[in-house]
């Protein structure tokens, strides 16, 4: 029996609004709990803008033994692309082999095992494949002529974040972005200082989630005073985006000669994302940025697998990101475990503490459900749900996204095709709420490039919690790689002289 609750602000309040720290607001929030939802920055603004953009099981993860985490990641995948089909999408991944790689046989035994963990998943199995007579093969070494495919998908991270932080708010929950939590202060109940835009105040919570993934032991240290370090290890992973290096639809997962992967993968239309390195970290996690080496290595990388060979002079954006990983002691950062680790610190009379370390993209729902058993002994919880509601714009019902974007483009015929498209991957069925009622593109208001529009900007700083420019343009969108400089402070100017209505 779950003895009388002290009166709080808050059930549950969660430090940290990346993708870990949103999928435990919006599980915690449909269940019933009254939920705090604070981030220091935006809202994906730290690894979970910064990953590869994938919802897979992790093929690499294999070779480490990792059956339980890759098996858990291929049933999650079949998830997100049930509840969140605008922003998840199937991607057909070619895997070239050589004699200086791994061999066939084993790649073909990887696959197989990665089909049977997958086995009851909604895309193809693997297959080889001949680079000669396959389209894929057409841009690589003339020396690259077998290989595998295998399927796996694609997602746009920092919106997933932010549509689990607007299904939280839908059922109630409280975010607040540009808010750090600068003290929490223990008893029966955590009283939590906040600080936002230089002003302070207090609220109090149940029980609390330290959800901030690379500032885990520096906001354990500075805000929480536990008395010995956190088990945390910091590994760095760059990217790199050149113009496309092949213009069909599929991805490659590359090997190189250190045993490491690195993924090619489509983006944004006109582009080819290459990533991620594996290295561990030391420095600032509030400067993170790529260096000179690492953009090297993954153009080398590259330059090992295709016939148009780049440098960094070609890179026209690089990004790194620092993944929280739960130290298990490897030699090596690539070889560091990336399944998650929830602990909790519950004494008597001491309101619940839960540490959250390491975890993936794909498995960040599945995280949030373990946190809620974590603590379900401290509440009344109603069952768990999240796996079967689509977040906000993925209820498509029977249609589809191909068959309602149609649709969307026969009710709209105003828009451009390709603002047809990005409105629909990026906002689903809410893409008409976007428009606001518009019967004509000038009803939009003004322009920010080919597609930006003042009425989606809007709808933007209304609803997810967009303030500057760099919120539109790289983690609502990712319109910036697009933008000339003068309508990126046109559109920082209009957003200056725009309030939020909420």
């Amino acid at each position: 029996m779950i003895a009388q609750a002290p009166v709080a602000d808050f059930d549950l309040a969660v430090i940290g609004g990346g993708v870990n720290g949103a999928g435990i607001a919006r599980d915690a929030a449909g269940r019933g709990l009254k939920v705090l939802l604070v981030e220091q920055n935006d809202l994906a603004s730290g690894t979970s803008s910064a990953s590869t953009k994938l919802i897979h099981g992790g093929l690499r993860y294999l070779e480490h033994g990792a059956f339980r985490l890759v098996h858990e990641a291929l049933v999650e995948r079949d998830v997100l692309l049930r509840i969140a089909p605008h922003i998840v999408r199937p991607m057909r991944f070619i895997l070239p082999v050589s004699d200086e790689q791994r061999p066939p046989w084993m790649i073909k035994l990887g696959l197989a095992v990665y089909d049977w963990l997958g086995r009851h998943k909604s895309l193809p199995r693997s297959q080889a494949i001949d680079l000669i007579a396959d389209e894929s093969g057409a841009r690589l070494l003339r020396r690259f002529t077998a290989g595998f495919a295998y399927w796996d998908c694609v997602v746009d991270d920092s919106r997933l974040v932010v549509l689990n932080a607007m299904d939280a708010a839908q059922r109630g929950a409280d975010v607040r972005v540009h808010t750090r939590c600068v003290r929490a202060e223990r008893s029966d109940l955590w009283k939590l200082t906040l600080q936002t835009h230089g002003r302070r105040g207090s609220v109090t919570a149940r029980a609390l989630v330290n959800a901030t993934g690379p500032w885990t032991a520096s906001f354990g240290e500075t805000a929480l005073r536990l008395p010995k370090p956190e088990p945390v290890r910091l590994v760095k992973g760059t990217h790199i985006v050149v113009p496309r290096l092949f213009e069909h639809r599929d991805a490659y997962l590359l090997q190189n000669a250190d045993r490491r992967v690195v993924f090619a993968i489509p983006y944004e239309r006109e582009f080819t994302l290459l990533g991620t390195t594996d290295e561990d970290f030391s420095g600032d996690v509030d400067a993170v940025a790529p260096t000179g080496a690492e953009v090297a290595y993954l153009c080398e990388a590259a330059n090992a697998y295709f016939r148009q060979a780049i440098s960094s002079d070609r890179v026209v954006w690089a990004f790194a990101g620092v993944r929280s990983l739960y130290d298990d002691g490897s030699r090596k950062a690539q070889d560091v475990t990336r399944d998650y680790v929830l602990a909790l610190d519950a004494g008597f009379q001491a309101a619940p503490l839960l540490n959250i370390y390491g975890g993936k993209i794909t498995t960040y729902r599945k995280l949030a459900e373990a946190a809620l058993a974590k603590l379900a002994d401290f509440f009344i919880l109603k069952p768990a749900w999240t796996a079967d509601v689509p977040l906000p714009g993925g209820d498509f019902g029977g249609e589809g996204v191909d068959a309602f974007a149609a649709r969307f483009r026969q009710e709209h015929p105003f828009l451009p095709a390709a603002q047809v498209e990005r409105l629909v991957h990026a906002y689903g069925t809410h893409a008409s709420t976007v428009l606001g009622g518009a019967a004509k593109l000038d009803d939009l208001g003004a322009r920010f490039g080919e597609t930006l529009t003042a009425a989606e900007v809007r709808y933007l700083m209304r609803f997810e919690w967009a303030q500057i420019a760099d919120d539109v343009l790289w983690r609502r969108s990712k319109l910036g790689l697009a933008l000339a400089k003068h309508d990126v402070q046109k559109l920082a100017h209009f957003m200056a002289g725009t309030t939020a209505v909420t």
